[in-house]
């Protein structure tokens, strides 16, 4: 768990994975926090760097007093980003934190790969249910509201199946803070997705949700579907409003379909600043600014190819992770005796997550396919690159 203040607010958040790996950012709905994502890492860490966070008053972050916005919420989540160096980022987010992917569109589109907004609307109720139910957890208390509140998240089949895991939940939300509860009813009160206040182009983006859910009905995830350009609507029987907890490997796997697309039409190619992030977020933005920065005349139409070609149209492609673009890649340069471009995926293969034990394979794999001098050499090329016990 790591923690981050912002405007005098403690804010709890977590980050795994391979840190050349592309950033998903994952916000949790209302009355739960972001331990609703760990059924899913096993699915999703081999291919993306995971970012999540506490909403004011859930989980570890801080309770807070004063008014706050679904604007404020989404700039939280850019501020995380930059906290970790991203320029731009997935986005999965449930409920209010579906409602936070569409401020992101509203307020930071260019910040914005692709999205995945689950159990959401254009607007989610009336504004009237919000003040009324801010006004009842300020006066009732959010223990005596759990038991009605909470099994409305579930569908009929898990609410009869797996009855403890709907109190364990209905426990977690009488536990969070009431008075932070309520501002975030009211930011929803005032929270509405109008196209009018979108880009004219939208990042690639796909929504999901329960028959089930009754907080969101799907009729209201239809319509958001058709606001935002048509897009693209799934809806998963027997579920009802968090996907994430009632079927975590369903929606992992509409996750991947809807995050990892590589498709684009025939013949368009891949613009310099594309794959100039993507070569910043696997080498490191010091390095490729040294690169950029000793180019001459000469060499600069160079710099420019492999940017678009080896990094945005090869590493880019996220149909392979980067662990395993990194793994083929020593491979090839050990076989082939590359020193100079061995060396740099070496020092790279610490931060796209390879491991010690992954490493030996390869270069054990060079050995067996390109000879054990290379696999020799290499072996010691890695050794002076801090790999192995030293």
């Amino acid at each position: 768990m790591r923690f981050l203040s912002l405007h005098q607010r403690r804010i709890a958040w977590r980050l795994t994975g391979a840190e050349a790996a592309p950033l998903l950012i994952l916000a949790h709905p209302l009355g739960m926090h972001q331990g609703i994502w760990d059924e899913l890492l096993p699915h999703l860490l081999p291919h993306f760097r995971l970012l999540s966070w506490d909403l004011p008053g859930h989980g570890a972050s801080a309770p807070i007093q004063q008014a706050i916005t679904l604007k404020t919420l989404a700039d939280d989540a850019v501020a995380l980003a930059d906290a970790v160096g991203a320029e731009r980022f997935y986005f999965v987010g449930t409920s209010i934190g579906a409602a936070i992917g569409q401020t992101l569109l509203q307020y930071h589109p260019q910040r914005l790969k692709r999205l995945m907004l689950t159990s959401t609307g254009a607007t989610i109720a009336t504004p009237q249910d919000w003040h009324e139910r801010a006004e009842r957890v300020r006066h009732e208390g959010l223990a005596a509201l759990a038991d009605t509140l909470a099994p409305r998240w579930f569908s009929l089949a898990t609410r009869t199946t797996c009855p403890d895991l709907v109190e364990g939940w209905m426990a977690q939300l009488a536990r969070s803070d009431g008075e932070s509860y309520a501002r975030l009813c009211e930011a929803l009160a005032d929270f509405s997705t109008s196209r009018d206040d979108l880009e004219e182009k939208l990042p690639p983006l796909a929504l999901l949700g329960g028959m089930e859910d009754v907080a969101t009905p799907p009729a209201a995830l239809k319509a958001l579907g058709r606001l935002l350009d048509d897009a693209p609507v799934t809806l998963l029987e027997d579920i009802g409003h968090v996907p994430a907890v009632e079927a975590p490997e369903v929606l992992a796997r509409h996750l991947h379909q809807a995050l990892r697309s590589s498709e684009r039409p025939t013949g368009e190619g891949i613009g310099f600043e594309t794959g100039l992030e993507v070569r910043r977020r696997v080498l490191g933005p010091e390095h490729v600014a040294r690169s950029l920065a000793a180019a001459t005349d000469l060499d600069m139409p160079f710099q420019s190819l492999i940017t678009r070609t080896a990094w945005g149209e090869l590493w880019g492609d996220e149909t392979l992770s980067v662990t395993q673009r990194s793994m083929i890649t020593l491979a090839i340069l050990a076989a082939l005796g590359r020193d100079g471009e061995l060396g740099l995926h070496l020092k790279t293969a610490h931060r796209t997550g390879v491991t010690v034990e992954e490493l030996r394979q390869v270069l054990m794999h060079v050995a067996t396919y390109a000879g054990v001098p290379a696999a020799n050499h290499a072996f010691s090329l890695a050794r002076q690159h801090g790999w192995g016990d030293q």
